[in-house]
């Protein structure tokens, strides 16, 4: 037992009323449809590349610019929350994508199917962090790994899932059907969700900072097109690269010092005072680099198996399924693991999974099988099934009840802000080492010594995951004062 309840040895921990488990499991599904538009176009962009005539380095924008577009509109969620009626949030979150849904169907080019992806990407942004401070507000902290394990398959396997519809969904009825598949489905998990969502927790009045949101835009903004540019024309030289380099750099102090100052009064965007405990920290950390190399992976796969090995959409989605589904059947079981074991030997042995895994990918070549592929992808779904839901409860969990909101926010902005940079780093490094390789006379082993080089700095990455994991402290994680 926690020494945070002893109470718990003698009484079974409460058990959550309908309503409460109604309005966490709506609030699931709709979160599972929007996480999933994040991979979608994965198998999609060969293919869009093509019939939009744009080039790789512009075309993972689709991907890069949604998780950008969320890296900035997620720490206004941590205020909303404590501002907006749940259920009022909730359907501004799913109006939001629905309509960004239905522009990209009928999108006639790239530049409508970008400003769509954004407007999708502001509904998803709302959607993770009111998940999670409602989970992390009805549910005691004796029953939060086996919740949390039901939110990893959300987080984990929509991702995962996502180039196996899109791959389906391409062979049968092109791009466009990607977005009309999705949209009934939001627009029905909205409808339910507007019935059966009630407000949870208190509401504060304190007025928005807008020159936070500001300085937010310009900051996160700055660095992930800093990282996008390197595999434009000109590369590390480029005059752009730096400008934004520096803009961004610039605009998180300010934004960071900003916070400082109004966290003063209670009034801050993001509340940095969750960085003050030391597992929240460490779990943020981590969960940044994690993401990284989920969301760049799923990237670079689909390019790597359709354009060098020259698989078909169909069968790249359907060898990336059983990854997926195997996240799916892990997650729960490490939700129940989590609650007995705590978060480290959960942790060590995801993050050495995912390390395998990459380093193992290094090895892929032109003419690598596809039962390699195949065999590459369900050991990195492992790893990544036992290190979301440790990271989530153990992170979260360490923060008192009154930092709920500004930790989930801070923990959803980090998290898409490394996948939005690990999309952007992956793909224009292969880009970069590409064009080396072409301009030098080796055109046609270009593209696959551009994932190779690409999967090499993925492995590496990996490596700081493994590190990050040994530091978090074992055995079962307390319930933290103020709760």
């Amino acid at each position: 037992m926690t020494s945070a309840g002893v109470s718990d040895a003698v009484a079974p921990p409460p058990v959550l009323s309908r309503a409460d488990r109604t309005v966490i499991g709506v609030l699931l599904v709709a979160t599972f449809v929007v996480i999933l538009n994040e991979t979608i176009m994965g198998v999609a962009l060969p293919v869009l590349l093509d019939e939009l005539d744009v080039t790789a380095a512009v075309g993972q924008w689709l991907t890069a610019g949604f998780l950008l577009t969320m890296s900035v509109v997620i720490p206004v969620t941590g205020f909303l929350i404590q501002r907006v009626p749940t259920r009022v949030l909730f359907g501004v979150a799913m109006g939001l994508f629905s309509a960004g849904t239905l522009i990209a169907a009928l999108a006639p080019g790239f530049p409508v199917l970008m400003a769509a992806r954004v407007v999708q990407a502001s509904g998803t942004a709302i959607m993770l962090p009111l998940l999670m401070t409602t989970v992390m507000t009805l549910v005691p902290a004796e029953r939060r790994g086996a919740v949390m394990g039901n939110i990893s398959i959300v987080i984990s396997v929509a991702p995962a899932i996502g180039p196996t519809v899109s791959g389906i969904v391409l062979d049968l009825w092109g791009w466009r059907a990607m977005f009309l598949v999705v949209l009934p489905i939001a627009l029905a998990a909205m409808a339910l969700g507007l019935k059966w969502v009630s407000s949870v927790g208190e509401r504060s009045d304190a007025p928005i900072d807008p020159v936070s949101v500001v300085l937010s835009v310009f900051g996160f903004g700055g660095l992930v097109y800093a990282l996008s540019s390197i595999g434009q024309p000109g590369g590390s030289g480029s005059v752009t690269l730096w400008a934004s380099l520096v803009v961004g750099v610039l605009g998180v102090v300010a934004f960071v010092l900003r916070q400082v100052s109004l966290q003063r009064k209670d009034r801050a965007l993001l509340d940095l005072r969750t960085f003050g405990v030391r597992t929240f920290t460490i779990t943020s950390a981590l969960m940044m680099v994690m993401m990284g190399l989920l969301l760049g992976v799923a990237t670079l796969l689909p390019i790597y198996m359709q354009n060098v090995l020259k698989l078909q959409p169909l069968t790249t989605g359907l060898l990336l399924l059983p990854g997926g589904l195997l996240m799916g059947l892990l997650s729960p079981f490490v939700g129940r693991l989590y609650d007995k074991v705590g978060p480290r030997i959960l942790l060590v042995v995801g993050t050495v999974a995912t390390s395998a895994s990459l380093w193992f990918a290094t090895t892929f070549t032109a003419s690598t099988a596809a039962w390699f592929v195949l065999a590459f992808h369900l050991l990195l779904s492992l790893g990544l099934a036992f290190s979301f839901t440790p990271l989530f409860s153990s992170g979260l969990g360490s923060l008192p009840m009154r930092l709920y909101s500004h930790g989930s926010a801070v923990f959803a902005t980090t998290q898409q802000l490394a996948a939005a940079a690990g999309v952007a780093l992956l793909v224009s490094v292969m880009s970069a080492r590409a064009a080396t390789l072409a301009a030098s006379g080796d055109a046609a082993g270009a593209e696959m010594g551009g994932i190779h080089t690409a999967m090499l700095l993925a492995a590496g990455l990996s490596l700081v995951a493994i590190v990050g994991a040994l530091t978090i402290k074992g055995g079962k994680a307390e319930a933290p004062a103020g709760h």
